[in-house]
């Protein structure tokens, strides 16, 4: 689940974690919530954005509290990653501790609303499929691509830390001391 493709939604900079989530509606269930991201600054965001499209934006990217639910409602509207020139860096982390990929891309001002994007994090490489560019993006650790693929920090501690399955082997990490 290297390669991701959709469109691009693009946005400014300074777009802060209370555009992402809004306090009014903080109470309200992960679904509801997601339902008012960007509302703010894109009214129709919420209700048109479809599963593997991609958020990308300017500077300091979640800057603002550091409130979790700013990454959850894009993930649970189906973005496959945020792209950014900068981003906050508790909401980059909270971005890569549920999964959803958080890449470093300084030229993100070319990138225009709608453009078709395709992303191959294992690979680097970031295209617009409208333009026809491509440009490299910086690599993901090894360890935090696979906390990705395995849906984030908490599927990740729970695939190392699992009991020995059926076949008395142990799905721990190798090497690990437990």
């Amino acid at each position: 689940m290297s390669v991701r493709e959709g469109r691009a939604w693009v946005f400014g900079d300074a777009i802060d974690t209370d555009l992402l989530a809004p306090g009014h509606a903080m109470k309200k269930s992960p679904a509801e919530l997601a339902k008012h991201t960007l509302e703010a600054v894109d009214p129709d965001f919420a209700a048109s954005v479809r599963s593997g499209d991609m958020l990308v934006a300017g500077r300091d990217l979640g800057i603002g509290s550091s409130r979790e639910q700013a990454a959850i409602s894009l993930k649970t509207l189906g973005v496959s990653a945020v792209i950014a020139k900068s981003f906050a860096r508790i909401f980059y982390r909270n971005c890569i501790n549920i999964g959803l990929p958080a890449i470093i891309f300084d030229p993100a001002g070319r990138i225009h609303p709608g453009d078709r994007l395709r992303l191959d994090l294992a690979a680097g490489r970031l295209s617009s499929l409208a333009t026809r560019e491509s440009w490299p993006v910086p690599a993901l650790p090894p360890h935090l691509m696979t906390m990705i693929e395995q849906g984030g920090l908490m599927a990740s501690l729970q695939a190392r830390f699992a009991p020995p399955g059926a076949d008395g082997q142990s799905r721990r990490a190798p090497g690990s001391l437990t």
